[in-house]
């Protein structure tokens, strides 16, 4: 049973969580008028957001003096992204199958495209570890449509990979999934959380989050198992917050889930969050993508240090 926080949109339901959010801060929208949303990343250096609208196939940038721009247009349909250790941008693309890297100069590199011989599926979402390593999901859900990047064909199953980009090495960690999407590292690096968003068109498909154990090297994965159901609906994206709890792109807004698998609360957000991230100043400033709009809502917590 939900007890009422103080501020009007959220919903507690652990103690716990009215420590992380703040009774005098409110749901800000910020823009509206995509078409959907995906892959907000903070850029410090810069004081901006970005964000894709991926229907639109294009990269925009959000900032508080100037409100929305366009970044990059076309934008090969990309979906997750995030930064490298050295500040660069790493996208995911539907429309290219691939993941790249956007260099200081402002040209493109693409890191990846291939796995066993065979082309990528759709690369959805992606994070970066501190020894470098790149880790993305890689579903078919960009694939089944024109909507999001064009209908193609599969050349292989949906899997989790892990890249080392000064090699060029590429490795399935988990094949075992119908849709693997977000994926978040605890603040230790010891676990990783991955949605698991079932497959389209599938009668009781599996949609809960998965957490794994990372090796101590950090080269591979155990485990795997269901750490939390997100209800209604499934998880998308998710960050971690400086204390490990779980911040989840939900149908109704963005619920909170700690680190023993205990959904604390909720942001109540009118349209369904697809992924979020932490940023602004101090990095307490919690960025929401949701269907046709970006919101924020400032918090008590911080994120859990990225590039």
């Amino acid at each position: 049973m939900a007890s009422t926080h103080p501020s009007p949109c959220t919903e507690s339901y652990d103690r716990r969580f009215e420590q992380l959010v703040l009774f005098n801060a409110e749901l800000e929208l910020l823009a509206e008028g995509f078409r959907w949303l995906e892959g907000p990343v903070w850029f410090g250096d810069h004081q901006c957001l970005l964000f894709n609208d991926i229907p639109n196939n294009r990269t925009l940038r959000w900032n508080e003096q100037h409100g929305v721009s366009v970044f990059r247009e076309p934008s090969q349909y990309a979906n997750g992204q995030t930064r490298d250790h050295q500040g660069r941008l790493i996208q995911c693309h539907h429309q290219s199958r691939c993941v790249t890297r956007l260099e200081h100069d402002g040209t493109t590199t693409t890191l990846v495209s291939q796995a066993g011989g065979h082309r990528l599926n759709a690369p959805n979402d992606v994070v970066v570890k501190r020894d470098g390593s790149i880790w993305f999901s890689d579903p078919l859900y960009g694939l089944l449509n024109d909507y999001e990047g064009g209908r193609q064909h599969s050349e292989q199953p949906a899997a989790l990979y892990r890249l080392e980009p000064h090699t060029g090495q590429v490795q399935a960690m988990a094949t075992d999934f119908d849709g693997p999407n977000g994926l978040a590292f605890s603040p230790d690096e010891s676990l990783l959380y991955v949605a698991e968003s079932g497959s389209a068109g599938v009668a009781n498909p599996r949609q809960y989050i998965r957490r794994f154990q990372v090796s101590a090297d950090g080269r591979s994965l155990s485990g795997g198992e269901l750490f939390h159901k997100i209800s209604p609906g499934w998880a998308d994206g998710f960050r971690v917050d400086e204390q490990g709890n779980l911040w989840c792109g939900a149908a109704d807004g963005v619920h909170v889930v700690a680190s023993d698998g205990t959904l604390l609360g909720k942001v109540l957000v009118p349209r369904r969050v697809s992924n979020l991230c932490f940023g602004d100043r101090h990095h307490c400033r919690l960025f929401l993508c949701a269907s046709t709009a970006l919101y924020s809502l400032f918090t008590n917590t911080r994120g859990a240090q990225t590039p």
